[in-house]
């Protein structure tokens, strides 16, 4: 695990709470507005940050992801433009953790030792390649290892006993546990099936688990925070940015999302301190 990653899910176990991964895509709706978004995260409450870099076939994603991506790339979003946006964010900003998250062709494109060199130098910790399994994944992995840079793994719910050891090989900075069968943006699972998930994962390793797909609302972000290490949000994030979008103001857009970050944060903060109390 880096040392921004250990030392945020350090700071978070000190604490006593969940915390919040952003999702935001690179280049959406441009290169300098996405520059402003990424900047605002910290600020609203973002504890982890996973910058999207776009694909044209993202078929893990829902709607609001695949029309994310369709912006970026209509305004010349790529895997290298994301790269230079985490290099920027990170001469101001030396703490928050960042990941790079999107598909394996861009990545292969770059190849392995060039992407995990870039992204080491552009003060990325962690990548998350979706279409990557872990049998097909020991190039990019070992490149990352050697360049300090973590490989974060997808457990769903169909990772069985058998299949668990496997994802779990080589994984570093936290295991992301998609909580659906479907894409994201998708209806969640029930809260019992995900806390039950969450457990069983804990319970095979030391790694933070963090919980994602199909959380919209501060008051499902509020509820897996009580069990879960971390909750991912990504689809209400864009659609942030596609609302100011569609409404003529895409300079709107870092201040839209920076507030549904906000509302986000402060129910996962509190999310342990309410049920204490109750």
């Amino acid at each position: 695990m880096t040392s921004r990653l250990s030392a945020r899910f350090t700071q978070l176990r000190r604490e006593g709470r969940a915390g919040l991964v952003a999702y935001v895509m690179a280049c959406d709706p441009d290169l300098e507005t996405s520059f402003e978004i990424l900047k605002a995260l910290p600020a609203a409450g973002a504890d982890v940050i996973e910058l999207g870099f776009p694909f044209s076939d993202p078929s893990a994603d829902g709607i609001s992801i695949q029309k994310a991506a369709e912006r970026s790339l209509n305004a010349g979003g790529s895997l290298r433009k994301a790269l230079d946006l985490a290099a920027r964010f990170r001469e101001a900003d030396q703490t928050t953790p960042l990941v790079l998250m999107g598909y394996a062709n861009p990545v292969e494109r770059l190849g392995a030792v060039g992407f995990a060199a870039q992204a080491r130098d552009a003060g990325v910790d962690g990548a998350i390649i979706v279409d990557l399994p872990p049998e097909e994944d020991e190039e990019i992995r070992v490149a990352l290892a050697g360049a300090g840079v973590s490989l974060i793994r997808l457990a769903t719910p169909t990772t069985d006993a058998q299949r668990l050891p496997t994802v779990l090989s080589g994984v570093s900075g936290f295991l992301y546990y998609v909580s659906i069968t479907g894409v994201t943006g998708a209806k969640a699972a029930t809260l019992d099936e995900a806390r039950a998930a969450v457990a069983r994962l804990k319970a095979a390793t030391d790694l933070p688990v963090a919980l994602g797909f199909g959380v919209r609302e501060p008051d499902a972000a509020a509820a897996i925070a009580r069990f879960a290490d971390a909750v991912v949000v990504g689809s209400a994030f864009v659609d942030a940015v596609s609302e100011c979008v569609k409404a003529g103001d895409p300079g709107g857009a870092p201040k839209a999302v920076a507030g549904k970050v906000q509302a986000m944060s402060d129910a996962v903060r509190n999310a342990r301190n309410e049920e204490a109390a109750a």
